[in-house]
Order: structure tokens, then C-alpha cells, then sequence
């Protein structure tokens, strides 16, 4: 780019002509953007300052031992990555480099992403598992027990696959009264992850069942990326309805295995495990039913031998037996009652004998009786003093057999 200079009147060259700000940064971009090596560039580097924004956008620095540069990745590329970027991270990503301008800043464009060293799947996978581990959608308290005789069971899968045929097959060889709702869902692809939770929603506000199945056939991690949705996940958890996960074979672990109710190896363990064996209930009931008629027989001979001993009692022979038992028995209290009253009516005799000899002692007619006397004055109040007593005073001396009036002529005090 050629540079411009300025003159003065006399055709002397004066300082460059300054340019603006934008003039440097879009001379700038221009320099770095047709430089071809940076426009189609791969770089191996850890994440930091990771900000995911409002809009979609995530904005991030890229740095290795010895540099960093800032990093944006724009909604539409970012909404396809099927990991979560995270501080820390080393990551292989894909893009250009470019410039800013308004901020005079150049930055990496990242249009690709993928974790180094490990898959973005299988990474994604152990990002939501610790998410909805932490948060307790796994936890065993929050598990619910399976019922033990279903009378209709939910089956979530594809209307075609071998796990439907085998999960029917199953579970009506074991238990052929039980019935069968089949709600068909695409069991991989974009629409996948959305219909199964639909169908989960559906048999607990919709369909009344007693449990259900979830699965399908074994299969790259892919092709059961369905069931480690988030989404799909919590609905689970939600379920009033016990859930049995059936994905995939033994080996395979997606996230519905961990947050349902029952992880079954495989559709044909789900409906095993769902199902009761009615051979087996013939069995138990079978030997239920011998018990039973074994303890009944037991009972019926003790009943037996009792009746066979009540028949041979005395008592049922000749019943007057036990009225004249009973007889004896009474008179025998009665005698020995009339016993009791008659010690205790004596006992209660010499007592009172005693008390009245007592009373009698302390009685003023026996004091009479022994030619003494009691003087009482005109009210027929005790004399105890003489000094209570005037001369001339009328006074009465009763004694025991009478009394005597009597006029008082004289007195004499003790001691004159």
C-alpha cells in the first residue's frame, strides 16, 4: 500500500500524512486474512477464560506453554458440538484467523471443535453423567421398586427392531396374562431423544401401566446417543411409573441405565426382570397348597385325639358328677364362712366386754355406789368447792340409791 506524504509551499516534504484508526486495523485485517497459511488452520491447545454467552456465542482463550490467543465461536457452529468446552480442556479446533476491528484485536474464528485424545461423545457422555450424578439422579433412595405382578406394562422402542420381538416374546412365555402397550419411538437419529421422552411423559399423564421398558438393540455409541440425553433423562427421574433401562447389550451403559429404577442387560433380561414366571408361581403355589392340606391334616388328628379324650372323661359320662363337686365345693365355703363370722363375732364380744369394763370403772355411779355422793347446787350444777357454796345456800347430795336436799348451816374451808 502506497504511503502519502504532504508538501508545503515551497515543495518541501513534510511528515506522512496520519491515518485513522480504522484505516490501521483494516489495513491490518487485510494483511493478516490473505495470508492463506492462518485462514484454514488447525491448532492443538487448552481452553481458559471460557465464557459461554447469553446469545450462544462462547468466547475463550486458546494457550500452550509459551502463548495464548483469544478465541470466538459463533451459535451456529457451537450449537453443534456434542460436548460442553470447559476451562482446562485440551481441545484440536479448526478455523481462521481474523481481526476485530473495532477492538483492534485478532483472534482465532473457530468453526470445529473436538476434545484431543478422547472422543466428543464419549466426553460429552461423562460430562452429563457427573452433572446429573451430582445433582442426585442417581442416587438409590430416589429408586423405586418394581411391582410383582404387573397387569400392563409400557414398552418404549421401535415398532420394528429385534427388541421389541424379543421383550414380547419373554414376557409372554413367563407370564401370558400380562398386558402390553407398545408406544413406537425412533430409537436413534435427530428426532430420537425427543420421542422417547415423549412417550415416558405419556404413560405417566396418559396410560395407565404398572411399568415400563425403555430400549433398544445393542450398537455404536452413536447409534444409542439417543439415550443419554439430558432431557430424557430427567423424565425418567420424574417418572411416577418404574422404569426398567434396556439399551443396548450387557457392555453398553448409557445414561438412562443410571438414572432409571432397573438397568437390565438386554429388552430380553427388561422383560424378564418385569414379569413374573408363572411356572415357577405354579410351583410355589404348589407347595403352598401341600403345606396347607399337611398342617390342616395335623390340626383335624389333634382335634381327634382331643374329642377322643373328651369322651372319655367321667365328667361327660355321668354329668351329676360335676353338680355334686361343685356341691361339696360350696358347702365347704359356706362352713368354713359361718366359721369366720362366728371367731370374729366372739372375738369382737370379749373386746367390747373389756371397753365396758373400762367405762364402767371410770363411771361416777360407780363412785356413788361406793358411799360417796355428788353435790349440786339450785341449777343443777356441780359443786366442786366449798368456797362456791354460801350459808343458807340449797343444795342437793345425790348418791347412789337417791338424792338429799339439803340447807347449808355451815362451812369450813381446808386448812382453816
Amino acid at each position: 500500500m502506497a504511503v502519502s506524504y504532504r508538501f508545503d509551499e515551497n515543495g518541501n516534504q513534510l511528515m506522512p500524512e496520519p491515518k485513522s484508526i480504522s484505516w490501521l486495523n483494516e489495513y491490518i485485517k487485510s494483511l493478516i486474512e490473505e495470508e492463506v497459511q492462518i485462514q484454514d488452520v488447525y491448532v492443538l491447545a487448552e481452553i481458559s477464560n471460557f465464557k459461554s454467552h447469553s446469545t450462544g456465542h462462547l468466547y475463550f482463550t486458546l494457550k500452550d506453554e509459551k502463548s495464548e490467543i483469544k478465541a470466538v465461536m459463533f451459535r451456529a457452529y457451537a450449537s453443534k458440538l456434542q460436548f460442553r468446552p470447559e476451562n482446562g480442556l485440551k481441545v484440536l479446533v479448526h478455523g481462521r484467523v481474523g481481526v476485530y476491528e473495532k477492538g483492534g484485536v485478532y483472534q482465532l474464528y473457530v468453526d470445529a471443535m473436538q476434545p484431543d485424545g478422547v472422543g466428543s461423545l464419549y466426553l460429552a457422555f461423562e460430562q452429563l453423567k457427573k452433572k446429573l450424578s451430582d445433582e442426585g439422579l442417581f442416587d438409590d433412595s430416589h429408586k423405586k421398586a418394581l411391582p410383582k405382578f404387573p397387569k400392563k406394562i409400557g414398552i418404549i422402542t421401535s415398532p420394528t427392531g429385534a427388541a421389541v420381538r424379543d421383550i414380547i416374546k419373554v414376557a409372554k412365555r413367563r407370564c401370558p396374562f400380562v398386558k402390553l402397550v407398545l408406544f413406537p419411538s425412533a430409537v436413534q437419529g435427530a428426532s430420537a431423544s425427543e420421542e422417547l421422552t415423549r412417550a415416558v411423559e405419556y404413560f405417566n399423564f396418559a396410560e395407565n401401566v404398572d411399568l415400563i421398558i425403555i430400549g433398544r438393540g445393542g450398537g455404536s455409541i452413536e447409534d444409542l446417543w439417543a439415550f443419554n440425553d439430558e432431557g430424557l433423562a430427567r423424565a425418567i427421574y420424574a417418572s411416577k411409573i418404574p422404569v426398567i433401562s434396556a439399551v443396548g447389550h450387557e457392555i453398553d451403559f448409557t445414561i438412562c441405565d443410571f438414572v432409571a429404577d432397573v438397568r437390565a442387560a438386554t429388552p430380553s433380561h427388561a422383560a424378564e426382570i418385569a414379569t413374573p414366571n408363572v411356572l415357577d408361581l405354579k410351583t410355589t403355589l404348589g407347595s403352598y397348597y401341600r403345606g396347607m392340606c399337611t398342617s390342616i391334616f395335623h390340626k383335624i388328628e389333634n382335634y381327634k385325639t382331643k374329642v377322643s379324650a373328651l369322651e372319655n372323661n367321667k365328667v361327660l359320662k355321668n354329668p351329676q358328677i360335676l353338680f355334686d363337686t361343685k356341691k361339696m365345693q360350696l358347702f365347704t365355703i359356706a362352713e368354713n364362712m359361718s366359721d369366720a363370722i362366728l371367731s370374729k363375732t366372739n372375738k369382737l364380744k370379749l373386746e367390747l366386754a373389756a371397753l365396758s369394763a373400762s367405762l364402767n370403772a371410770l363411771s361416777p355411779l360407780s363412785v356413788l355406789s361406793r358411799g360417796y355422793g355428788a353435790v349440786f347446787n339450785e341449777n343443777d350444777e356441780v359443786v366442786k368447792s366449798v368456797e362456791k357454796i354460801e350459808i343458807n345456800d340449797k343444795i342437793y347430795v345425790k348418791m347412789a340409791d337417791g338424792t338429799v336436799k339439803a340447807t347449808v348451816n355451815s362451812k369450813k374451808v381446808k386448812g382453816e
